[in-house]
């Protein structure tokens, strides 16, 4: 063996330690780590503890509920007229108030036509009464004296013929006066038509003319409405009727059936009084609701000057309709109920049960629900992933919350 193939091996030795060394460093620490995790002292096993979850309960309270359903709608007049003229001729004279927003009284005159041709018309069916009532006194006198001249000839009066006792001479002329004074109550009455009134008290909303115009009979002349009272038509649902005391369709509603008309007017939330006037008694066929209406005496405050908020025909409210009272109810915040009718109690033993309640009338805040509870139930408010019924709970001591009475529903579903 020769010098190069000497130091030939001892290179290649040199190599092979060099790459043994940090493999052989790596197992003899994993082999003294592992054995000091062997020999290390293991901690004692601890049963790991589940608490029931913590809960927040509301009381339950039985009391008698008077439902209130909500409804809107607008107000309108009670009655709406188009003034027709039944005479023709110019305007000679309109009141000041003739203009949109004004207001007249009962019979008081709104425009006047000229009277003129109604005036000679008066006078003429005058002249023709005179004349035929003359005519009649005249016949009268000859039908007595055809009377005394049969009873000269002896023959009772029965046996004398219609005309030689001027029968129906007299019956003409007793009708002449008839027609003749028709006649001149006919143009009596277009006479006084030639003065507009209004019909009732009444608020002007439009008007067609004005003094100096020709109008023809059955011209259009201007549209009042009656403002001695308003209406509000209200509808209301399927699922609220029931809770109503509706009048019946052939009697006017009094005001015992309450409501409250309510808006909002610059920032302030302004209220009337009303009562339901009638019920429509039909159901709309394609909205499928029922139709109230409301009634609201003196909406402009005309009567009562006291105050000085009107409720003007036109306007957008809401209606509080006092209903029907239920006995034995519990009313619970609508968050409580889960699914369609099913509530979680607290039992006296602190266990969770799944109660089904049967519902009957919920809102956008509260459900109503019929008591059938035990005396020492209480309600769960705190929402629950998995509720399984008998589980163990507990309850928040500290959280004594009751639940509020709510006798009134303003979004009633």
């Amino acid at each position: 063996m020769t010098q190069l193939d000497v130091n030939t091996n001892q290179e290649k030795k040199s190599k092979v330690k060099l790459f043994l060394m940090p493999l052989f460093i790596i197992l003899v620490g994993f082999l003294g780590l592992t054995a000091m995790t062997l020999m290390a002292a293991k901690p004692d096993k601890k049963d790991m503890e589940v608490k029931p979850p913590l809960v927040n309960v509301i009381d339950i309270l039985v009391e008698d509920v008077t439902f209130t359903i909500a409804s809107q709608g607008s107000v309108v007049p009670r009655t709406e007229t188009v003034l027709i003229s039944e005479v023709s001729g110019q305007v000679i004279n309109v009141s000041p108030k003739l203009r949109v927003g004004g207001y007249f009284s009962k019979g008081e005159m709104m425009l006047e036509i000229d009277p003129i041709t109604y005036d000679v018309n008066v006078l003429q069916a005058q002249s023709r009464l005179g004349s035929m009532q003359a005519a009649l006194i005249q016949e009268k006198a000859k039908a007595e004296q055809a009377k005394q001249e049969w009873g000269m000839t002896g023959k009772p009066l029965e046996e004398a013929p219609l005309l030689a006792l001027r029968i129906p001479q007299l019956q003409e002329a007793e009708a002449d006066v008839k027609a003749a004074e028709a006649d001149l109550k006919e143009a009596q009455i277009k006479l006084k038509r030639t003065k507009v009134v209004a019909p009732y008290n009444a608020l002007l909303t439009e008007k067609y003319v004005d003094i100096g115009q020709y109008v023809s009979t059955n011209g259009q002349l201007a549209k009042t409405l009656a403002i001695d009272f308003a209406e509000v038509r209200l509808p209301i649902k399927q699922s609220d009727i029931a809770y109503l005391d509706l009048p019946k369709l052939n009697e006017m509603g009094d005001k015992s059936r309450t409501l409250t008309i309510s808006s909002l007017q610059a920032g302030k939330q302004l209220h009337w009084d009303s009562f339901i006037a009638r019920y429509e008694g039909v159901v709309n066929s394609q909205s499928r609701v029922h139709y109230v209406v409301a009634q609201i005496d003196d909406p402009y405050n005309l009567v009562n000057d006291e105050s000085d908020i009107e409720l003007r025909v036109g306007m957008f409210v809401n209606a509080n309709i006092k209903g029907k009272t239920a006995e034995n109810i519990v009313v619970l915040p609508r968050e409580v109920l889960h699914g369609v009718n099913t509530v979680y109690l607290a039992k006296a033993d602190n266990t969770l049960s799944v109660h089904t309640v049967n519902v009957i009338r919920t809102d956008a805040e509260s459900v109503y629900v019929e008591n059938n509870f035990s005396a020492t139930d209480r309600v769960i408010i705190t929402g629950m992933r998995t509720p399984v019924e008998g589980m163990p709970i507990r309850v928040a001591e500290d959280f004594s919350a009751k639940a509020q009475p709510a006798v009134t529903d303003s979004e009633a579903k």
